[in-house]
């Protein structure tokens, strides 16, 4: 068993919810967590970061920080980090698993030491996933690179000179947070250039309002094309607190607008840079009723819902969830502009066509859209396929909680990458399930 009392590895059986009630507090942010705990180590003395995830990618992130030679302690639901400042450990193996976000923030600071090498043990997923365009950014500044045609396993050193340096923001705004954290540090700072089509703004200016927690200066052009950084700077240990986490809560939100019942989710701050806050507008827009007092957000579900067509570069990570609500929706809802989910755990645009198309939706792609169709029935009684992926697995579930029978998910143990207690938070507001354990990676 792990701690969250789920087996290690297991199949979810998710059955049919009449209602769902009650009042949550919204689980800590993924994705300030990990950018905190990496500035924490980037400063000299020690940070407590308040309120951190208990989510795989933090757990990636403080076992990389902690190999790299940070001191790392948990103290209740804070993480406290005595930091390296700008010397990370020279020749570290990190393994991030299989986050992403985590794995890019960290080859953009491994510029600052010799020999760092990151392997993964999820090859199909963050093995293949590209970091060829960070990768040709360290090199134009001087680190010496070797890789897997650009994919893992991936070997770093510097030192690295400071000034001009282009990046691409087309596939992901991951590399230019990864330089962005390592700018500071270098005597000569960075004035970065992003190229192409700059993919979410959002997590672009989290690692911009990061920076700014921690005592680091930074100036950004109104569309982020230019962001510099000046050098020999110095991030300033201290206390930070996690905001609430927009893109796990948008399924509870979803959840809770397709289905009878009340919902009362706090910890969710209306003025935040989480790109996924948008998710509250989109089911406005689709007719639920969310209202919001100070931090928390009330959802009366079981309202009739009608489709839209939304621009979802601002809110990847919530279009999953988002989905869901379309299933319901009557019409047929197109999320455009969403190239970037084929590059996550799995291609979350074809992949999830399949999946809803197993449970009977009708469904349509291109190469950067999805477009759903919604039914007011799903029959259910049928395994769909998780993929590994946190994000679809969240996606099925709300499927199932309206199904006319149970469906059953494989590989439902990766929820834990981004949201360990996601089952157990639905639990608590009536959904049932059933754990299955499965020997499957």
């Amino acid at each position: 068993m792990s701690a969250d009392g789920l087996p290690e590895r297991f199949d979810v059986m998710v059955y049919p919810a009449a209602e769902l009630r009650g009042e949550l507090r919204a689980q800590p942010s993924k994705n300030y967590t990990t950018r905190y705990l990496l500035a924490a180590a980037l400063a000299e003395g020690e940070t407590r970061v308040v309120g951190v995830a208990t989510s795989e990618d933090a757990g990636a992130m403080l076992r990389c920080l902690a190999d790299w030679g940070a001191g790392v302690e948990l103290v209740g639901d804070d993480a406290v980090i005595r930091g390296f400042g700008a010397h990370p450990a020279a020749g570290v193996t990190l393994n991030p698993g299989n986050a992403g976000a985590v794995a890019r923030f960290l080859m953009g600071v491994a510029a600052l030491t010799t020999g760092t090498t990151f392997v993964t043990d999820y090859p199909n997923s963050l093995g293949k996933r590209p970091q060829g365009d960070l990768l040709d950014a360290l090199e134009r500044l001087g680190a010496r690179v070797s890789s897997d045609a650009g994919k893992l396993p991936i070997s770093l050193s510097g030192p690295v000179r400071g000034g001009p340096v282009e990046v691409s923001a087309e596939r992901s705004s991951q590399y230019a947070s990864a330089l962005m954290f390592l700018a500071p540090l270098l005597p000569g700072g960075l004035d970065l250039r992003l190229t192409g089509d700059i993919k979410s703004h959002a997590p672009l200016r989290q690692t911009l309002d990061t920076l700014a927690a921690f005592g680091v200066q930074a100036s950004a052009s109104d569309a982020l094309s230019r962001i510099s950084i000046p050098g020999g700077q110095r991030y300033r240990a201290g206390r930070v607190l996690v905001p609430g986490d927009y893109p796990g809560s948008a399924a509870l939100l979803a959840a809770a607008a397709t289905r009878p019942g009340v919902l009362r989710l706090s910890n969710l701050r209306e003025h935040d840079l989480q790109g996924e806050r948008e998710a509250v507008d989109v089911l406005r827009q689709m007719g639920a009723d969310i209202t919001r007092e100070g931090d928390t957000l009330t959802v009366r579900g079981g309202l009739p819902l009608t489709a839209v067509t939304r621009d979802g570069d601002g809110f990847t990570d919530a279009v999953q969830a988002l989905s869901a609500a379309a299933a319901a929706a009557s019409g047929t809802t197109t999320w455009e502009n969403v190239y970037t989910l084929r590059l996550k755990e799995c291609d979350r645009i074809s992949d999830t066509r399949a999946e809803l198309e197993r449970l009977g939706l009708s469904t349509s792609e291109t190469e950067d859209s999805l477009t759903i169709t919604g039914t007011e029935r799903v029959a259910g009684g049928v395994t769909v396929n998780g993929h590994g992926d946190h994000r679809m697995i969240m996606l099925l579930t709300l499927l199932g909680l309206r199904a006319e029978a149970p469906i059953r998910i494989t590989g439902a143990h990766h929820i834990r990458k981004s949201y360990p207690q996601f089952f157990r938070h639905l639990e608590a507001l009536g959904a049932k399930f059933e754990y299955l354990p499965t020997d499957a990676h």
